[in-house]
Parts: C-alpha cells; sequence; structure tokens
C-alpha cells in the first residue's frame, strides 16, 4: 500500500494491482489497448488512494516541450559530467532540454529516477547503470510503454537496446602490451563488479594481453569489487604488501586509478621503476599529479553526443537496435615506463 504521506504514484498503483506500470498508464488514459474491467480496476483504485498525475507532468503534457531524461552513476566525476554535457549539446541542437538524475551508483535511486521520468512524460532516456544494477525490470517498463532507452557506457539487455560503449578491451589490452613492453612483468587489475559488461570487457583485454606474451596468468593479482576509492586502496594496499607484489597496476576507473596511486605512495614505493601505474580516466587530475599520470582517456563527450544521436533517431521513429563504439586513447605520460629508453 502506499505511503500516505507521500503522493501516490503510477508505480504504486501497479504494485497495488499486480500488473505493469504501463498497463496502469494506459488504463488511465482509457487506452483501447487495455480491457475496460481493467480500466475501471485502476481508475477506482486511482480514485480511492487520491491520485493525482505530477502537476509537472500535466504541464509538460500542455505545453508539449521536447524532453529527455538521463540517469548516470555519478555525476559529481568528470566522466559522467562530460557525458551529460554531450547529450545537452546535442539535445538542444534539436531542440530538446534535458531532465538528468544522480543514481549515485544505486539500483533503487536509478529505479526512483526512471520511475520519475515516466511521470514526467519524457521522449526518451538515456542511461548508464548503476554499479548496484542487476535487475533490469524498470528498464523493461520502458520497452513496454514505447518509451525509448539508449544505454551509455555500462548496458544491459543488448537485444532490446541500442548502446554506445567505449573500446574498452583494445585499449586495456593496448595499455598492458605497454607495460609489458616498457619492463612491467607482474601486472595487477583492479576492476569493478563482475557484472558489469564495461568492467568484464576492460580485464578481457588485459587478460588477453598477458596471454600473448605468455605470461602466467595470476588471479590473486585480479580485484573486481565495489568502485569506491576505500575499497580499491584497501585491494591495492594488500597486492603492494606482499614479497611478491605487482610491479603495474592497470585501474579501472579515475576511482580506482587514484586509489591505487595513493595506495603506491603510501607504502613509499617509486612510480613507475618499483610499480608502475596505468588507469581508464579522462579526470583533468591526471596531468597535474606528480608524476604525471599514463591514462586510457575516454572521449567522454562525442560518447554523450552519439547516444544523444541514437535517442532522437529512436524518437522519430527508428526502432533499430543499434552498438556503436567511440575509441579511447592511451595517452603516456611519467607513471607507466620503467624503461624509458623503450618509448
Amino acid at each position: 500500500m502506499a505511503d500516505s504521506r507521500r503522493r501516490v504514484s503510477l508505480k504504486d498503483l501497479a504494485q497495488e494491482l499486480g500488473v505493469s506500470i504501463a498497463t496502469v498508464s494506459r488504463a488511465l488514459r482509457s487506452s483501447p489497448e487495455i480491457g475496460k474491467e481493467m480500466q475501471q480496476r485502476v481508475k477506482d483504485l486511482a480514485q480511492r488512494l487520491n491520485y493525482r498525475p505530477n502537476p509537472f507532468a500535466r504541464s509538460l503534457r500542455r505545453e508539449s516541450p521536447r524532453v529527455i531524461g538521463v540517469v548516470m552513476p555519478n555525476l559529481v566525476s568528470h566522466y559522467y559530467a562530460a557525458v551529460l554535457d554531450g547529450i545537452e549539446d546535442e539535445a538542444a541542437k534539436a531542440g530538446y532540454s534535458v531532465i538528468s538524475a544522480n543514481s549515485h551508483e544505486d539500483f533503487a535511486a536509478e529505479a526512483r529516477a526512471i520511475d520519475n521520468f515516466i511521470s514526467l512524460h519524457v521522449e526518451g532516456i538515456v542511461a548508464c547503470l548503476a554499479q548496484d544494477t542487476t535487475d533490469y525490470s524498470h528498464f523493461e517498463e520502458l520497452a513496454a510503454m514505447g518509451i525509448p532507452l539508449v544505454f551509455c557506457g555500462r548496458t544491459c539487455l543488448p537485444d532490446r537496446f541500442s548502446s554506445v560503449t567505449a573500446n574498452g578491451d583494445e585499449a586495456a589490452r593496448q595499455a598492458t602490451q605497454h607495460l609489458i613492453d616498457t619492463g612491467s612483468r607482474r601486472i595487477a587489475f583492479i576492476g569493478g563488479p563482475n557484472h558489469l559488461d564495461m568492467v568484464r570487457r576492460r580485464k578481457h583485454g588485459y587478460l588477453e594481453a598477458l596471454r600473448d606474451n605468455r605470461i602466467a596468468i595470476d588471479r590473486t593479482l585480479v580485484a573486481c569489487d565495489r568502485i569506491d576509492y576505500n575499497v580499491a586502496m584497501k585491494a591495492a594496499g594488500q597486492m603492494l604488501a606482499r614479497p611478491d607484489r605487482p610491479d603495474a597496476i592497470l585501474a579501472f576507473n579515475d576511482t580506482i586509478t587514484f586509489a591505487a596511486f595513493a595506495a603506491i605512495k603510501h607504502m613509499g614505493l617509486s612510480i613507475p621503476d618499483e610499480v608502475a601505474l596505468i588507469g581508464f580516466t579522462d579526470d583533468a587530475h591526471a596531468a597535474y599529479v606528480t608524476p604525471r599520470l599514463s591514462a586510457i582517456v575516454d572521449q567522454s563527450h562525442l560518447m554523450g553526443v552519439t547516444a544523444c544521436r541514437m535517442l532522437l533517431r529512436n524518437i522519430a521513429g527508428d526502432k533499430a537496435v543499434c552498438r556503436e563504439v567511440v575509441p579511447q586513447q592511451l595517452v603516456i605520460r611519467e607513471t607507466s615506463a620503467k624503461r624509458r629508453d623503450l618509448l
């Protein structure tokens, strides 16, 4: 039963009746797709629970603006802020406004954002999965309602929705090869949750480079856990405290990269001579720490632009499921090469 202290939502009605949000929405609009009996049940419950459509949503429908929703895992980070910036730039060219939400890497917050977007009657949504998300039913609801959705970066349901991703597997392979070519042999990988496709791609590229160079894979040098600074710093510290410590680290993203950087410094080890480091990050700070960080750089603004273009095509009626890959760039600075003469 809905909490009487807050506004009753479409989701509350759907849960009470054991049907989908799409069914409730259509029933309230007297859609011929929904039987008369179900329409009446929905309307009776809406009246009993004092359901009122969101006044902002009603205003949106009346004035017919063109709005898309965007939900990202961490809008404080440079990467996701740049993705959002790309989406906003491209949307503005087409006359669309953008409503954004930050899931804070939390499944429940992500699902609430999607529910809010539905209530606001956005024309389409761009989403990047929170690391906690393993249940995709809130996205499947969008398909049932005919609301276009494009994934950016972290994806799911590839047969149902279009997506734009980076070439993380190839970039990780190139970065690992660079570490090998410049003197590293015991190379660790510190990543995020294994259920994320982005983690799997980057880890795959790292492992492929080791296999290509006939370097034995040591599973104790692979740590995939939460995307969290303290968790990553602890994992790096535990590896570096071992007698057979890694002599290089490939880090999954900017949070983990800077955690690994701090752990190496905390252990009093020299970068890159004792421990080399490359991270996936387009954070501007990578060029301003000492030593300057080698990095695999995302074209994050371009990813946002590409995702928005895909979504606008879907909104215009193109139902094709498309996948586009935006290449990453390996930027060599000072933290990765033990043998500078090999650069």
